[in-house]
């Protein structure tokens, strides 16, 4: 069950915090499955304060998305 206003409430603040607009932040939730994670873990999310969302919001794109090799 997808719990649209909470994911809205989740790019909200997270786009806040970053400074980024919303369909920027709506791409980048929807490009990495990071909606399907906020759904999936909305139990343990929404019991949490805004900075413990934006850490899990780093810590999951941290994890999957591609790191750039510098030589």
């Amino acid at each position: 069950m997808l719990h649209m206003k909470f994911v809205v409430y989740c790019i909200e603040i997270y786009r806040s915090a970053k400074g980024l607009r919303g369909k920027e932040v709506y791409d980048i939730f929807a490009t990495t499955g990071l909606i399907d994670f906020i759904d999936e873990f909305y139990d343990v999310l929404h019991s949490t304060g805004k900075q413990d969302i934006i850490w899990q919001i780093d810590d999951y794109l941290r994890h999957r998305t591609p790191q750039k090799n510098h030589v």
